[in-house]
């Protein structure tokens, strides 16, 4: 895309990444395999995909202790622009281990000076369960200075999830708890099933919310609901999380077990025809302004309005406007 948005990128890759992240993938794909009935098997025998899938979309992978726990799949299409960021950790449920959370950080270091993408969807290939929070598992085997500095690398992965500068949507189709819904509550919009569970249970485990959501929870739903709900470690189903406004919206489960992700990506359609540049900017404008003063925040808004009064699609803006057609947005 254009050089307006790889100046407006927040991190760049390096000259090694770049050189050899495609001989990295191209020797990863020569060793996958299909099944029998032509599904792509994934690293680790976490699930398969349909060659057909493989086709059409464009996959990206990390390796981390010889398995693939986080992916990441680019779509194509009328769908070009939208990413999705696929947690497969199906024995552990999601669980934010060390391999998932290394994986996960590599994947949005990479997305984050992606220009083409312009959506980005987090959501769960494990049937019913978003993320199921911390790896308690591997958290007993770490000592008191080993846990406090994990849990930092945690609390860091998802200030750079929050950081992205396109559009991020969760999708809890399932449970989504402790550090799950911290990942949830990093991205800008969330959507769920009414049947998905969301709670910061951190407090019924002796611990409090570390990753952001004594933070991040507050400023979304008031400070003293978010109190009564990291106090009580109460866990809420999708329809009164959509009354409190900790999810943009809640829709019936369907038989797939995906009707969180496929209302996300519904939502990510209505993005993705606006302007690229003006869409980031607006979103940084917001999330830089809610944190200082009204005036403060006005300078913000001002700043970040005259990064697009230069931009082409400023100018196919107006033009199709007057012309009375849809807009063809290049980000440029």
């Amino acid at each position: 895309m254009a050089a307006v948005l790889r100046r407006l990128a927040v991190q760049r890759c390096s000259l090694w990444r770049c050189s050899v992240a495609p001989l990295r993938e191209t020797q990863r794909l020569k060793h996958r395999e299909l099944n029998r009935d032509g599904t792509l098997v994934l690293a680790g025998g976490s699930g398969s995909l349909s060659a057909r899938s493989r086709g059409e979309s464009r996959w990206q992978h990390t390796e981390a202790q010889g398995s693939v726990e986080v992916d990441v799949k680019r779509l194509e299409g009328q769908d070009e622009g939208i990413a999705e960021v696929l947690m497969c950790r199906h024995r552990a449920r999601n669980a934010l281990g060390h391999a998932f959370v290394s994986q996960m950080r590599e994947l949005v270091f990479s997305l984050s000076s992606d220009s083409a993408v312009r959506v980005v969807i987090f959501r769960s290939l494990v049937p019913g369960v978003f993320c199921a929070g911390a790896d308690l598992k591997e958290r007993a085997l770490m000592n008191d200075s080993e846990s406090d500095l994990f849990v930092q690398g945690l609390r860091s992965l998802m200030s750079q999830i929050a950081l992205l500068p396109m559009p991020t949507i969760a999708a809890m189709d399932g449970v989504a708890l402790g550090g799950g819904l911290e990942l949830a509550l990093a991205c800008d919009l969330r959507t769920a099933s009414y049947s998905a569970q969301m709670g910061l249970i951190e407090t019924t485990r002796g611990l409090l919310p570390g990753a952001g959501g004594s933070q991040r929870l507050p400023r979304m739903v008031g400070i003293t609901l978010a109190k009564e709900l990291i106090f009580t470690g109460r866990r809420v189903g999708g329809q009164a999380a959509l009354e409190m406004g900790l999810v943009n919206r809640a829709v019936e489960e369907n038989q797939t077990g995906d009707a969180a992700y496929k209302e996300a990506l519904t939502l990510a359609r209505e993005i993705l025809p606006q302007a690229p540049v003006a869409v980031r900017m607006a979103k940084e404008a917001i999330n830089r302004g809610v944190e200082v003063d009204i005036g403060s925040g006005m300078a913000i808004e001002r700043m970040c309005y005259a990064r697009v009064i230069p931009t082409r699609d400023r100018q196919e803006g107006m033009a199709a406007f007057i012309e009375k057609r849809p807009p063809q947005y290049t980000g440029e």
